[in-house]
């Protein structure tokens, strides 16, 4: 830890500690209205064409009336922790010790509770700033088990979803991510080997094998947090447990058949089939 008061001087500090000074020194520039601005639009545009890269995006960005170079949308898509979704080649290595999994879910009849669960990460814009949610979701019934926010992208909130799923819910057959460094990371699989889940990764650049957690966000986004403008983290944890009850409990989904996540989820458990 640097010391400003210490008799020794900043720069001997920073090199027995082998830090640069320039991180010492720095100090950090808030994010300005218009950059908040573009972010939110480019938040709406991924969501629309996942497809679209730093290039993509900005023609698009001009589309709106927003002009900016391709260069700083990039910094701001590396910042919102999202990418052009398409098949990418193997230009780099995995992160060491950090294993990546199969993908299990191919031709598999998914109709049961708890068979599959999923869960992804997704940026959160605000009035004054951005944040990251994830959540953990029943694969058969679209239920959201549990979900967390932060602002940053450590996998401790990821890790704190999935204990909390677990602890709530039992465990699944299968737990389906992207391979995202929160997800491929030793405390998270981890946790899953202990319990016994098998683990399956999507493909790489393959946005449609985790389809509904995917549409999740959309939902989400257009039904709440577009409309709110949530002003502080805080008023946006208190704005999506409200939300996420009300789409567990009474929104009806076409895709099961015109019923409710917590309807589903509960005649679908292997134990209430065995029942009837």
């Amino acid at each position: 830890m640097i010391d400003r008061e210490h008799v020794l001087p900043v720069t001997t500090q920073c090199r027995m500690l082998d830090l640069s000074r320039s991180g010492v020194y720095y100090t950090p520039v808030p994010l300005s209205d218009r950059d908040r601005e573009l972010m939110r639009l480019i938040d709406g545009i991924h969501l629309e064409m996942p497809w679209l890269g730093s290039r993509g995006m900005k023609s698009e960005l001009k589309n709106k009336g927003c002009i900016s170079g391709r260069i700083h949308v990039r910094t701001l898509m590396r910042r919102m922790g999202i990418e052009a979704i398409y098949k990418k080649p193997r230009l780099s290595k995995p992160h060491p010790g950090h294993r990546i999994y199969p993908y299990l879910l191919k031709g598999l009849d998914i109709t049961n509770a708890n068979h599959v669960w999923c869960s992804d990460i997704t940026y959160i814009p605000m009035a004054k700033g951005f944040c990251y949610l994830t959540a953990v979701m029943d694969w058969a019934s679209r239920k959201v088990l549990s979900w967390r926010l932060s602002n940053t992208l450590d996998p401790s909130f990821c890790i704190d979803a999935l204990e909390e799923a677990i602890t709530r819910y039992g465990t699944p057959d299968i737990f389906n991510t992207d391979q995202g460094s929160q997800f491929t990371s030793l405390d998270f699989t981890d946790i899953l080997s202990r319990n016994g889940i098998r683990i399956s990764m999507d493909g790489r650049g393959r946005w449609m094998d985790n389809i509904f957690i995917e549409r999740l966000w959309k939902t989400v986004k257009y039904e709440d947090i577009y409309l709110k403008a949530y002003g502080s983290i805080a008023d946006v944890r208190q704005g999506l447990k409200v939300y996420f009850e009300r789409y567990n409990s009474r929104r009806r989904h076409q895709g099961i058949g015109d019923r409710t996540p917590d309807e589903v989820y509960l005649t679908t458990l292997p134990e209430a089939r065995e029942a009837v």
